[in-house]
């Protein structure tokens, strides 16, 4: 550890050069990684936020949910033979109010359940975006397809769908505007323990999700681009500890003709590895999360905890492997070939 402080100092230049490296690479990562988890919560907030358990809809729908209609008597014998099971739908479609001002929503109804908030017919409930945009509580809306009007009663966090906010509805009222009142998939959790239902196919939160191809391609693009640069950092470490090393063999050469082991230089490459990464990584972890309190109101920008600490797990890792590549060629080395390639 001392001769690796020692070897910082003397070339700080070259150090926070790479530090800087580090730094911007994994701010950018923290960044992406916070949008995309942001426009995550923004597209499936609704799915997301459902306890660990099974969704099932219907086979013939081919994985789309839209198209799923759970037949009445399949639907009452699973919700009577599992614990904390419930029906649910989600349609796309809009309110208007009183001005006839368009509000882009996704609706959403079941059959009485604890995820989803109780809502009395002719009533509905919004997400907490709509409250902040404007929309109070007490205010009337219409839909073209219903024939009623909708009060608004309540607000909800975390509830968005496909990018819109949702408006939970009554199932006569969610009937009346879609004209069917079988539903589109049933959830049952995992205390329940569920089992293969006939007619229908059953799917992870996580394969639910993967079903939605606005969701699956929006997290691949975004994952990436993410990992990419988790791979860059990496790819740097190896690249100028590599060079350093090169320029250094002769000096290597002494230390192992001294009595210097293989694996003390190693454990100095190590050493300057984790102060580099570790000063990078707070840095950027504090700005990132700066940012996310910063961030306007309307950017998904999300970076939890848990995520954050990841991230970092993988750099650290990364930063490891590179710096351990870079290292090899000093265990091969002679100290009497290193002394004469240095000289050379």
């Amino acid at each position: 550890m001392n001769l690796a402080w020692k070897e910082m100092k003397k070339s700080k230049t070259k150090f926070v050069i790479l530090g800087s490296i580090v730094f911007l690479i994994s701010l950018l990562t923290f960044i992406i990684s916070g949008l995309a988890n942001g426009l995550s919560q923004d597209n499936a907030a609704l799915i997301k936020n459902l306890p660990d358990g099974e969704i099932y809809m219907e086979t013939a729908a081919e994985e789309t949910h839209a198209l799923s209609a759970i037949d009445i008597a399949t639907q009452q014998s699973a919700l009577s033979e599992n614990d904390g099971a419930f029906a649910f739908s989600i349609q796309m479609g809009f309110l208007l109010n009183e001005q006839d001002e368009q509000q882009s929503v996704a609706f959403a109804t079941s059959t009485g359940s604890a995820p989803f908030p109780d809502v009395s017919k002719g009533e509905i409930v919004l997400d907490r975006s709509l409250e902040e945009d404007g929309i109070q509580q007490g205010e009337r809306f219409t839909n073209s397809q219903s024939n009623g009007e909708f009060t608004v009663a309540g607000f909800t966090d975390g509830a968005k769908y496909s990018h819109a906010a949702v408006a939970f509805v009554h199932p006569d009222d969610f009937a009346d505007m879609y004209r069917t009142e079988e539903q589109q998939m049933l959830f049952v959790p995992d205390l329940a323990e569920p089992g293969a239902i006939p007619g229908l196919q059953s799917f992870s939160v996580k394969e639910f999700l993967d079903t939605l191809p606005s969701y699956s391609a929006e997290q691949l693009s975004l994952s990436m681009i993410v990992w990419f640069l988790v791979v860059i950092s990496g790819m740097l470490f190896a690249i100028f500890f590599y060079m350093m090393n090169i320029q250094k063999l002769g000096l290597y050469g002494i230390l192992k003709a001294i009595g210097v082991k293989t694996g003390t230089l190693f454990r100095m490459i190590w050493a300057q590895m984790l102060a580099i990464t570790a000063v990078a990584l707070f840095l950027s972890i504090a700005i990132s999360q700066l940012f996310a309190t910063l961030a306007p109101g309307d950017m998904p920008f999300y970076l939890p905890i848990d995520a954050t600490l990841q991230l970092a797990a993988v750099f650290f890792a990364i930063g490891f492997a590179g710096a351990t590549l870079s290292g090899f060629q000093i265990r091969k080395a002679q100290p009497l070939q290193a002394i004469q390639q240095g000289e050379g």
